[in-house]
């Protein structure tokens, strides 16, 4: 039997993300907008995951490829700070990298660039000795992760965030066919929603689908059944929506990990979430277990 040492090995999803408060979204033509000061801070998705799960207290590895430019050692200095075990391999094409616009709601639009590399694969003894003390794998959909899925062993449960998928991509579909949770957005789903939800659950492994929607809350297949629950209140001022998704899986898989049942689950993403919607920037400041279990109880 193996002796998992890892909660959580969350796969690809570092980058550096530029932000810049506008006046409006969106934002009219101008030639100049005077803005408050323009941060580089770490960012997108598997950041977000593995900080988030880390704050909790579950045992996190993070492995990704990254660039030898400065925003990779701004990634690696971030996670060395939080005490977040990262390993990773050189990226030629450089760092994943996003401008986002935020409005005074905390509004986003996000402009990303994902370095891609066609062929581009993870060196496998970078992550193999981590995937087979792993209790967990979250991997991003960034394109090389995509090829971790045939080496992850049995019995591991796997999650993803499809983000926006418009349920048609076809660049989603391994990740959505094969993660036990899948979570997405509601955003480019419309009327689709539950079709889509329904979609991921019959062609592929999952037994957990979330579809978040902002201040709407989520709704929920499982067992069959499609249950909608309620955003958490915010616990201050909303700033920046950034990396609410990103916390909202972190509280979900801390719950669904130390055997909570599926509405305690939600409820601790939702507080979550909410939690990040009141700080500036992606990932600066996620929630921590004591705050968390107190917004729950």
């Amino acid at each position: 039997m193996t002796d998992h040492i890892i909660d959580v090995l969350v796969v690809g999803g570092a980058g550096v993300d530029t932000t810049v408060y506008v006046p409006e979204l969106p934002l009219p033509y101008a030639d100049t907008y005077a803005v408050p000061p323009v941060v580089d801070r770490i960012g997108n998705t598997g950041a977000g995951v593995a900080l988030g799960c880390h704050a909790l207290g579950l045992r996190v590895k993070f492995v990704d490829l990254i660039g030898d430019d400065p925003q990779g050692a701004l990634i690696r200095d971030h996670l060395a700070a939080r005490g977040v075990d990262f390993a990773y391999a050189t990226s030629e094409a450089g760092t994943r990298r996003s401008v986002l616009l935020v409005d005074p709601g905390g509004r986003r639009l996000s402009l990303f660039d994902p370095r891609a590399v066609p062929g581009q694969r993870m060196p496998r003894d970078l992550y193999l000795p981590a995937l087979r003390s792993a209790r967990h794998v979250h991997v991003s959909i960034v394109d090389f992760a995509r090829h971790v899925y045939a080496d992850i062993p049995d019995g591991t449960t796997v999650s993803t965030d499809l983000h926006d998928w418009d349920g048609e991509n076809p660049y989603h579909e391994d990740f959505a066919c094969s993660s036990d949770v899948v979570f997405l957005s509601a955003a480019r789903l419309g009327g689709r929603r539950e079709r889509v939800m329904r979609a991921i659950a019959e062609r592929g492994r999952a037994s957990v689908v979330v579809c978040t929607d902002g201040a709407e809350g989520c709704h929920v297949l499982a067992g069959g059944e499609i249950r909608a629950f309620p955003a958490a209140p915010p616990p201050g001022p909303v700033v920046d929506g950034n990396g609410a998704g990103d916390a909202f899986a972190s509280g979900f898989l801390y719950g669904r990990l130390t055997g909570r049942p599926l509405e305690e689950c939600v409820r601790l993403g939702a507080v979550a979430g909410a939690h990040a919607c009141t700080t500036e920037g992606t990932h600066e400041d996620p929630i921590g277990l004591a705050a968390l279990l107190g917004a729950v109880t």
